[in-house]
């Protein structure tokens, strides 16, 4: 069975210098989450933007001990800790740009892109929500790599950085906006870094990307994907039909919000159901799943790049940790959870009661979800169940942590209170076949 990738955003400026670091280890290794990712932890540059780094072997010095130790000291014996209580321990790799400011602009001035008026130039992105809107920092200076001039001096740049944090201790990294970058030029830096570290993963930031750039990273070598269910209504075509799609070339990662999103509390106006449906939905939809620090205690204050201080924390909302706790041990035993099978909508779109059917692509075990999409009280109707989830040799169990268990033998419909979902299983149920999904 796949290992399980739960991963817990530990946003350093919240969490503050990084000898406070290890008062949340705890707290995330009770929740069940294998991995902590980090954001940018170095020197940035005169915006003082996580993403705009200007030394990569340097740390900010936002995260240096307040008690004067050596912050790449402190940095180890954290990455210690935490290998100490099972977390493995990934860091935000941004090799698109880097600072306006950083010495590489004037030290290696070839390896940017240049404006069309041979000025360098600053890197954008696509609103995932919205592919109208385009956003573009002037604080950072965005490298050629369309081709790169110099591919074998920036592939040694990137391999030494790479190789200085596996040193430390870190046995992952997230590729911010990896998409922009060639995936033959992933593939040589991702082989050298497992050549110091075969089991380093890789995990591809690729929210707004379009297919063609989904494509050209399928053969790069990165472990995840991340997708963008997060906007999902439960009802247009648009999610199953990419999930689908893009499941063949890497397994990927859901999240109710990042660092880079509204907190969902805020969102929802502190209805804790929403968030419960939230993050048992991302934990059914794809093999991964991630929350930022804040998540579960509802949360409400956007996490900024720039701003966000320790001051920012908040007193909780509400606390989700024994449901999280509930939904990793969940997803961590059921197979089905942990891969990227075929996935169909099994019941007429439009249905405020949502239902979704998904398989094991190779081996044997499917999971029907039963989604309320709605604010109010809904009845969920299965008639067909036997068809959706097959015969069981014992009986189909319901998954759904912290609600009481359904008998579903004779159970054909049954209510859903507002934005509840429940999860039911069949080990025993053979993989969905491939004309299941086109006739969705």
């Amino acid at each position: 069975m796949p290992e399980a990738t739960l991963i817990y955003n530990l946003f350093p400026p919240l969490a503050g210098p990084i000898s406070r670091w290890e008062e949340h280890l705890e707290r995330i290794a009770a929740m069940g989450f294998t991995w902590i990712y980090l954001n940018p932890i170095q020197t940035p540059g005169l915006s003082g933007s996580l993403y705009a780094v200007k030394d990569y072997f340097g740390i900010n010095p936002l995260f240096y001990p307040e008690s004067g130790e050596d912050p790449q000291k402190a940095l180890g014996h954290f990455l210690n800790e935490a290998e100490r209580r099972g977390l493995k321990v990934m860091l935000d790799l941004v090799i698109n740009h880097t600072a306006i400011d950083s010495p590489l602009t004037k030290q290696h001035p070839e390896w940017y892109a240049r404006d069309e008026q041979g000025k360098i130039k600053h890197p954008g992105a696509i609103d995932p929500a919205d592919a109208t809107k385009v956003t573009v920092w002037g604080d950072l200076a965005e490298l050629e790599y369309w081709p790169p001039q110099y591919p074998d001096m920036l592939l040694h740049y990137w391999d030494q950085v790479i190789s200085h944090y596996l040193r430390l201790g870190f046995q992952g990294f997230r590729a911010d906006a990896a998409y922009k970058i060639p995936g033959y030029f992933w593939a040589r830096l991702i082989d050298e870094a497992r050549k110091l570290v075969p089991g380093a993963q890789f995990f591809a930031e690729t929210l707004g990307c379009r297919l063609e750039e989904y494509a050209q990273l399928s053969s790069s070598g990165f472990d995840f994907f991340y997708n963008s269910s997060k906007w999902w209504d439960f009802q247009a075509d648009w999610c199953l039909e990419q999930y689908n799609r893009f499941r063949r070339l890497a397994p990927s990662i859901s999240f109710p919000e990042t660092h880079d999103t509204d907190r969902l509390a805020a969102e929802a106006e502190g209805a804790v159901e929403v968030a419960r449906q939230r993050y048992l939905f991302a934990a059914f939809f794809s093999a991964g799943l991630m929350i930022p620090v804040g998540f579960e205690f509802g949360f409400k204050k956007h996490l900024h790049v720039v701003k966000t201080r320790p001051e920012d924390w908040e007193t909780p909302t509400y606390d989700l940790s024994s449901y999280i706790k509930g939904v990793n041990r969940m997803k961590k035993g059921c197979p089905a959870l942990l891969e990227e099978g075929h996935m169909i909508r099994a019941n007429p779109n439009g249905e405020p009661v949502v239902l979704l059917l998904k398989s094991r692509s190779q081996g044997r075990g499917r999971v029907l979800a039963a989604i309320n999409a709605t604010r109010e009280d809904q009845w969920a109707k299965i008639h067909n169940l036997p068809d959706l989830l097959d015969k069981p040799k014992k009986a189909w169990q319901d998954l759904t942590p912290d609600m009481v268990p359904l008998k579903l033998q004779t159970l054909k419909e049954f209510p859903l209170p507002p934005a509840r979902m429940r999860l039911f299983y069949n080990p025993d149920a053979p993989p969905l076949p491939e004309e299941a999904i086109s006739e969705q």
